[in-house]
């Protein structure tokens, strides 16, 4: 069973914005120093830097900066394979932080890409979402579209959310968005993109026809609260909550 952090009080403040900080734990994960990126967190703990804050603000941006260096080459295998099954287990001792509201304002099911790392940010994601009282089901990746559709179809969500989406993804993305929107027959549903792709090309939530996309699991949780869309950027290299970059094409694009 993991065990949670001490709990700090409940705060949004202060921001993570120290670009030290995120490179100094971007460096503990590559290097898969365990000892080293608790105590990271547990001082940012210290500060009190509330949870939301944390994953939203340092887990998820140094998660992007290891799958953009991965892509480019960058970093080695082993150093990547250490670095997201680090960043996994502290993700989860964070989860068991969150205060999650017995009351539900929304019903989302959730899917997200076929490799683990990008079911690691869909997991932050849909861990924030349901701290923001949101009710979720998530069934990970590698779900056919007919399945997907299948499960619109019988559960009629508020919301589906397709996050940290690969490029190899996308037929069947296009295929589920097509499909719900030519049939008809799941109205109330609101179709939500976000992370992954979304993040690398600019206009393609538009271009599919998406009801809302965000860049980060903080900002999907109030695109999705709120329904409406905020100025929404590609994730731009030296910003704090979203640090990624666009990459050109190699070996990894497809993933």
């Amino acid at each position: 069973m993991v065990e949670p952090w001490p709990v700090p009080e409940r705060t949004l403040e202060p921001p993570l914005n120290q670009d030290a900080l995120l490179a100094t734990f971007f460096e503990t994960l590559v290097n898969g120093d365990r000892a080293a990126a608790r105590t990271i967190v547990q001082d940012t703990i210290n500060r009190g830097v509330a949870t939301e804050t944390l994953i939203n603000n340092l887990f998820f941006p140094v998660y992007e900066k290891i799958e953009t260096l991965f892509r480019a080459d960058q970093i080695t295998t082993v150093s990547y394979n250490l670095a997201t099954r680090l960043l996994r287990t502290l993700i989860d001792q964070a989860a068991a932080r969150l205060h999650v509201p017995a009351v539900k304002t929304k019903t989302i099911f959730a899917v997200c890409g076929q490799s683990q790392s990008e079911e690691l940010a869909a997991q932050m994601a849909v861990d924030l979402l349901e701290a923001g009282g949101c009710q979720v089901t998530f069934s990970g990746g590698g779900i056919p579209a007919d399945e997907v559709l299948a499960q619109v179809h019988e559960r009629r969500p508020d919301v589906l959310l397709m996050f940290a989406s690969a490029a190899s993804d996308l037929p069947d993305v296009r295929e589920i968005i097509d499909q719900i929107r030519e049939i008809g027959a799941v109205k109330r549903t609101q179709i939500v993109v976000g992370g992954g792709v979304f993040n690398r090309a600019e206009g393609l939530a538009e271009e599919i026809h998406c009801d809302l996309w965000a860049a980060s699991p903080l900002e999907l949780v109030e695109v999705i609260l709120s329904g409406k869309m905020k100025n929404y950027k590609p994730a731009v290299s030296g910003t704090i909550a979203k640090i990624g970059v666009k990459t050109k094409t190699d070996r990894r694009a497809a993933a």
